[in-house]
This record gives structure tokens, sequence and C-alpha cells, in this order.
């Protein structure tokens, strides 16, 4: 299966074919999943000195690493203090130190690796009430007080259309050391450096099978590899592999719609700075400029299950809501994918209970860009034995299992959701 129809596949600088497992493989550790988790897995067990196999059961990338929205964002998880209880006040606190030290992580792969794909920096968080305004004066003092290096700038009422080119909003702040990228392009280079430091990639190479043990087996539909480690990184495409992993996972619906390229004038008027931008609604939308300016306007998640029948036509009215500018503008891609989402919407990385020699890292509610590194970094350290605070600390919270089975888990969260847009509304 060959990527979906993106901004990102039509753009992308080179599309590298790997080829598909044959016969028998031994490794260290096998990973499977070739998106952002797994691909930062096999580098960090890579240059740690581990024997590596990956796979991917498409193409490196295919799933929701190489089509989200591209904004490289600070921080991971919703509320962490509701974990206090858990892993304690400190606990909590090194948890908000990780999700500065994520986004160092891609800045330094990028860097260290010259990986071409459109890094950006600069990014604003939009308010939608002046509530939220209030809220961001409290961030931008708990960033600070956290040690957080980079500029942080509020912007008043008067001033939002320095930053963005709606009526909508009431405020932001501007964070320099947030950003934008190209997602896609960021995975493939990621798979080169991963098999310049000898990982043996694998796609088109879907697990079948699983045999669980002191070694596990990993069997495809033409071969299969037998490893002391596994790592499971499949996020919301994890299906039925690992029934344990999948009933935690909820793959939810996401959607972007690309615009042709926006003259200068008119792209300037939409993101005065090329920030990326995000408002802060439970029905969040987000949205920034290419490389070649056109807006890449996203949001509308859906837990139904179900997709769009036209994903423009979906998407274009509340793309108009917010910029009435872009009436008449060509809408040139529009293409989705499933995030998943976890009931406390802390990313899960871990180990089986029953099957030490198992890892994961899953459900990153939409914020995966940078937390998906972070648990290649933990991942690497603990099964290379570099235990650190980092993995036990996500390894200790709890995470329920959906209740209702596969068919019920996303009704009754589109539910939960329905009560916390009418919450938002009150």
């Amino acid at each position: 299966m060959q990527h979906t129809a993106s901004y990102y596949a039509a753009s992308s600088r080179e599309q590298p074919v790997y080829p598909t497992l044959q016969g028998e493989w031994v490794a260290d550790v096998c990973v499977v999943g070739g998106g952002f988790s797994g691909l930062n897995t096999a580098i960090e067990l890579a240059e740690r000195g581990l024997k590596v196999v990956l796979l991917e059961a498409h193409r490196m990338g295919w799933g929701a690493s190489g089509r989200n929205g591209g904004q490289l964002i600070r921080g991971v998880g919703h509320g962490l203090e509701q974990f206090a209880p858990v892993i304690g006040s400190e606990g909590v606190r090194q948890l908000k130190l990780m999700g500065l030290e994520a986004v160092e992580i891609v800045r330094q792969r990028i860097e260290r690796y010259g990986i071409d794909c459109d890094l950006t920096w600069g990014y604003c968080d939009l308010a939608n009430k002046p509530a939220h305004l209030a809220g961001f004066e409290k961030d931008a003092a708990e960033l600070r007080e956290l040690g957080y290096r980079h500029e942080l700038r509020l912007v008043q009422p008067q001033d939002i259309h320095s930053v963005v080119g709606s009526d909508r909003y009431v405020g932001g702040m501007i964070d320099m050391g947030s950003g934008h990228l190209h997602p896609l392009n960021l995975a493939q280079g990621e798979a080169a450096v991963a098999q310049t430091l000898g990982v043996r990639l694998f796609e088109q190479s879907a697990v079948t099978r699983i045999d669980y043990g002191p070694e596990v087996n990993v069997h495809t539909a033409h071969g299969n590899v037998r490893a002391k480690t596994l790592v499971l990184a499949c996020n919301a495409y994890i299906n039925g592999l690992n029934p344990q992993l999948s009933g935690k996972v909820l793959p939810a619906g996401s959607y972007i719609i690309a615009t042709e390229p926006l003259s200068e004038a008119l792209a300037r008027e939409i993101s005065p700075q090329n920030l990326a931008l995000c408002d802060q609604r439970v029905t969040v939308d987000y949205y920034r400029l290419s490389a070649d300016r056109r807006l890449l306007f996203g949001g509308a998640c859906h837990y139904s299950g179900r997709d769009p029948q036209d994903i423009a036509a979906y998407m274009q009215p509340k793309m108009l809501k917010v910029f009435a500018q872009l009436a008449g503008t060509r809408i040139d891609y529009q293409w989705g994918g499933m995030i998943g989402i976890g009931a406390n919407r802390l990313p899960q990385i871990g180990r089986l209970k029953d099957q030490p020699n198992v890892f994961y890292a899953q459900a990153y509610a939409g914020h995966g860009l940078n937390a998906t590194h972070l648990a290649g970094r933990l991942l690497g350290e603990a099964i290379a034995g570099q235990h650190g605070d980092g993995f036990e600390l996500f390894a200790r919270v709890p995470h329920i299992t959906f209740p209702g089975g596969q068919h019920l888990r996303s009704p009754l969260l589109a539910l939960g959701m329905l009560w916390h847009r009418l919450k938002e509304l009150a």
C-alpha cells in the first residue's frame, strides 16, 4: 500500500523503497511500526550498538507520522497534575521537563543528521476567549520556572493581527522554541538514518502473528524475525495485533486540507510571522503555511469511526470561518488518517507486565511529533539497560482499557467528547 494522496506525499523529497521481509532473520530487537516511534526507537538502539530489524506494514511514515499537521509543539499529555497521586508532584514536574526535552530531541536529530524537512521555528497558541489568554500568562510563568530558555511572548487583543489574519481570536502566546516542519520528509530522513546505522528496514511486511516467550518470534506473510526483545510501535494502527494494547488506544480520524499556493501578500496576511498556529477549543483548529505558501488547515477529530465522504467539503467551511479572505481559493489536497488516543491523554510508554521483553509506545492524542521522539529515547535507554526515571515514570501511570470492546469504544468516546464540547460552550 502506497502513501495516502496528501500534500506531503506529493512534495516529499524522496520516497525510497525498502524490501519486503523474506525468510528468517535474527536480531537483538524487532521493532513493529515504521512511524516516528518505531524509527526513533530503532535509531536509539542502533546508536547503542544493538542489532535491530524494523517491520512496517505499508511504507515508512505511512500512518500519522507522514500525514500529521507538522506542528512541533512543546509538552506531552494533558492536565499532568492528575497524575500526582501516582507519581507525586516531582514526577509531574519531570513529565513537564520531558515535554520540553522532546522538542530538543527532534531538533538535535535533524541537526546531527542533516535532515531536510523545512524546519521552521515559531508557534502561537491562540486564545478563543479571555480566560485562555489568562491561562497563557500562567503557562509562561511555569515554563520560565522550569528553565525554558526560548522566547515566550504574550500577544494582546489589539496585536493579534500581527500573528494571524483573523478576527476569531482575543490574544495568544508565541513560543519560539516550538515550530513546524514537513513530517513525511522527517520520517523518510529518519528511516535513511536508521539504515545508515545498520537497522534492517522492511516495508509491506505486516505482522500476522507473534509468538511470545523469552525469545519472541514475529511472523509476516513471507518471513519471520526472532529477537530477544520486541517493540510494538503501531499506535492507532495496532488493530488486533496485541489485544492488551489495542484496548487502551482509540483510533480517531483527523483531517487536513491544503490550498493552492497563496500569493506572497495573502500568505503574509494569513500568517505574518510564518508561525504554526493552534486554537484552544475541544474541536481544535490548527494550521500553518507550507514552504511553498499553501495553507495547511487541520482538525475535526472524528471519534465515530466514520470518515467524511468528502474531506474538502467538510473542512473548507471550517477554514473559511477563520479566514474568510480565502473564499474562492482552490483546495489542492485533502487527506486524513488515524491518531491514537488514550483515556487520560498521556502517551503510553512501557512494557507488558506478563511479557517483560515486550515494550510499547502509543496513544499520543494528536501531539505525537515530539512525544514519539521522546518515546524512542526512553525505550532505547530502557532496552539497552540504561534505565532512567523517565521510562519508569511513564510506565507507572496506569491506563484503562476502553469499555465495550472494539465496536463500542468509539461511540462511547464520541459521547464523552460531546460532553466536553457542551461544557466548553457553557
